[in-house]
């Protein structure tokens, strides 16, 4: 799947040409001209992805890279990094949507993805006196990220408060110390480990020839995520235990200085 041949466009199209055949398929493949068959509402779906990533700077700029690197796979690449509400953040879809639904008497927005997507979507419009805002949020299962971002530049709490869902929110990265002697560090191998947080114990596979103040992650084992966010990662710091006679030496060494 290409993003460029959803919408028809070629790869040097304007934002201009992007939303006009955003439009215009918008229009040919809305549920109300289309009596509900399958097909075209897989394709409606389709077209929604491809303007929602290539009405964005940012998100085009870096599925040109992979498809460059990846071709007709760039975009199954590209969600492997972006959810359905990354994809759909900071998207004006909703507002065209409105139009195309307002000038031809269809059903607006609203309606329509929920029949497309189900109830985990809500679309929003805040109004403040230094700007308006308005797109459509994803919550629950759908929403969450790899990358944590952020919805555009609208804090979180204003969001929450004006549609009345809760975001998803990844959780944070832990840190904790395991001691290993000068064996075990040179060994490596399987070591019992407790984390004390989740309270778990787990048996980490240490790598041979680990080094002192090395970090060891376990992915998805930090704290949990909110709202369907993925959770965190646990980093594991190497402390390698000095034996008892190099201890001596240096409190000998130090005492005579």
């Amino acid at each position: 799947m290409d993003y460029y041949s959803i919408l028809g466009v070629s790869e040097t199209a304007t934002p201009q040409e992007v939303k006009a055949a955003y439009r215009k398929l918008a229009f040919e493949y809305h549920p109300d001209r289309t009596q509900g068959d399958p097909e075209s509402t897989s394709k409606m779906k389709a077209v929604n992805e491809a303007y929602a990533v290539l009405s964005d700077e940012k998100k085009r700029r870096e599925y040109d890279d992979l498809r460059h690197r990846f071709g007709d796979s760039a975009a199954g690449e590209f969600r492997k990094n972006y959810s359905q509400q990354d994809i759909f953040s900071g998207s004006d879809i909703n507002k065209i949507f409105e139009e195309v639904a307002r000038n031809f008497g269809l059903r607006g927005f609203d309606d329509i993805f929920r029949e497309f997507y189900g109830t985990e979507h809500k679309s929003f419009r805040v109004e403040k006196p230094w700007g308006t805002f308005s797109g459509v949020l994803f919550s629950g299962t759908l929403g969450g990220s790899r990358r944590g971002r952020i919805l555009g530049k609208i804090p979180r709490m204003l969001l929450e408060r004006a549609t009345g869902l809760r975001l998803p929110r990844n959780g944070v990265d832990t840190l904790d110390t395991i001691g290993l002697t000068p064996d075990e560090a040179r060994k490596g191998g399987p070591y019992a480990y407790f984390n004390r947080k989740q309270s778990k114990k787990l048996i980490v596979k240490i790598p041979s020839g680990v080094t002192h103040g090395q970090r060891i992650r376990l992915a998805g084992m930090g704290e949990p995520g909110v709202a369907g966010g993925t959770p965190g990662d646990l980093y594991l710091k190497i402390r390698v235990k000095r034996p008892l006679l190099d201890k001596l030496k240096t409190l000998v060494t130090s005492t005579r200085g």
